[in-house]
């Protein structure tokens, strides 16, 4: 329960209660209050569930300020294309993949929020997407097997895929960009899996 998300709650309690009170006036036969309660009331409801979309969508992304390590990557060469990745991330999860191909490839989204969202507190945001491998062979991209898996956390709304799909969101934030990186897989090798407001950036970190 972040406090977007309470806040949120709070408002739609009261419009909700504001409804209620507009109902009450109507069978006191007093029009005015009715529909003045009743549509502050909706509007407060509205600007709740909005809020509230927003919370639910925002789960999953971290804020970005600064270029940060988002994963760190342990590859280990298992047949010719084919590798192992373990893959740690800061909050102390671990998943392991196999993964086929010349290269390891990783992508984001990024989530620009508008001038008037970052009054609001929020900014620029990002989601690990996928992991995946990539053929430097390009008849190898296109008929070879292809392996690729999700590093995204579940979340009840997917607010990137929303705003692809609903024009409305404009005003508060800009879904279009994502970000990749891929290097090759020759040997076994530590990598960080760096994000910065610019972008992706796979780095090996030591021999």
């Amino acid at each position: 329960m972040t406090p977007v998300l309470v806040g949120a709650l709070v408002v739609i309690a009261l419009g909700a209660l504001l409804v209620l009170a507009g109902i009450v006036a109507l069978f006191k036969a007093r029009p005015l209050r009715f529909a003045a309660r009743t549509l502050f009331g909706l509007l407060l409801i509205c600007s709740g569930v909005l809020a509230g979309t927003l919370a639910l969508g925002i789960q999953g992304y971290h804020a970005l300020t600064r270029e940060e390590v988002a994963a760190r990557l342990s590859v280990r060469p298992l047949a010719p294309q084919r590798f192992s990745v373990l893959v740690r991330f800061p909050d102390a999860r671990e998943a392991r993949f196999e993964v086929a191909g010349d290269e390891i490839y990783a992508d984001a989204h990024i989530l620009k929020w508008k001038p008037f969202a970052n009054m609001l507190g929020l900014h620029t945001a990002y989601e690990l997407d996928r992991l995946a491998g990539r053929y430097r062979n390009i008849a190898q991209e296109r008929s070879a097997p292809h392996t690729v898996h999700s590093l995204a956390v579940h979340k009840p709304i997917n607010l990137f895929g929303l705003r692809q799909r609903y024009t409305f969101l404009a005003p508060l934030l800009d879904a279009e960009y994502g970000s990749a990186s891929y290097v090759p897989v020759t040997r076994p090798a530590e990598l960080e899996l760096r994000v910065s407001p610019t972008g992706l950036l796979l780095r090996e970190t030591g021999p």
